[in-house]
């Protein structure tokens, strides 16, 4: 049965290709479907040259974290491998400063914070380092 219009007349069929052959547009949709849309290594995180926040925050965040693990904190003892967190964590406020756009907008405003956050961690840090040496 072909299908009719309101007038009770039939409505065209076009085809573009020969019967039984996709077209290239309808293969490109069915690998797309079957595909991630992009590499999961394409994202700026790998991509030193350019710049990430989620590095950034993952650099600071974890070398506190490890910092916390190095100063056994409720005892504070003395290790010079606490070094080691606090460039980490330098590094990660480097790259939360090549974040900053020069247009003033909200997004600048977050990354204001995120150097307030990441200055407060490398001052913490630099505690863990120097006060077992001072007490």
């Amino acid at each position: 049965m072909t299908p009719t219009l309101d007038n009770g007349r039939h409505k065209p069929r076009i085809q573009s290709h020969a019967p039984g052959v996709q077209s290239k547009s309808a293969n490109a949709n069915s690998a797309k479907a079957h595909s991630l849309p992009r590499p999961i290594f394409s994202s700026a995180v790998f991509h030193f040259r350019r710049p990430s926040l989620l590095r950034a925050n993952l650099l600071v965040l974890g070398s506190f974290g490890v910092s916390f693990w190095l100063s056994g904190f409720p005892r504070t003892r003395a290790t010079p491998l606490l070094a080691i967190p606090a460039v980490l964590a330098f590094l990660g406020l480097v790259e939360t400063v090549r974040c900053v756009q020069p247009r003033w907008n909200l997004y600048h405003f977050g990354i204001l914070l995120l150097l307030l956050m990441d200055m407060m961690v490398l001052c913490l840090i630099l505690f863990f380092l120097f006060f077992p040496y001072v007490v």
